[in-house]
């Protein structure tokens, strides 16, 4: 046996580095392309509109007067809230599938 490791596998050692530094070198690529991509969601039939980008940051809210009804701000806040967390979803979705068309769906902890 070879000193150090098994017979033959230093060039599939290698080769499989230059793979792995390459699929993390498109990843970072993908990232950084994907985090200043934006999702928009909304809830209340669009009362509520809510822009993310794939940082996960909440770039914009947006609401219709017609839902702001001082009598009745729970509804108002469950409707941002309701409108936020899609938006996230979407976000990390996005995220998700850019990765996937690195890896190929490998599942690579950590991505």
């Amino acid at each position: 046996m070879a000193k150090g490791g098994f017979p033959g596998m230093g060039g599939n050692m290698n080769n499989m580095m230059k793979q792995m530094q390459k699929m993390q070198k498109q990843m970072e690529d993908i990232q950084a392309e994907l985090e200043v991509k934006e999702v928009e969601a909304s809830a209340g039939g669009g009362a509520v509109k809510v822009v993310c980008n794939g940082k996960r940051e909440v770039l914009s809210i947006k609401i219709e007067e017609s839902v702001v009804d001082p009598e009745d701000v729970e509804m108002l806040q469950d409707l941002v809230m309701a409108a936020v967390n899609e938006a996230l979803r979407k976000a990390e979705s996005m995220m998700n599938e850019g990765m996937k068309k690195v890896t190929g769906g490998l599942n690579i902890p950590g991505l």
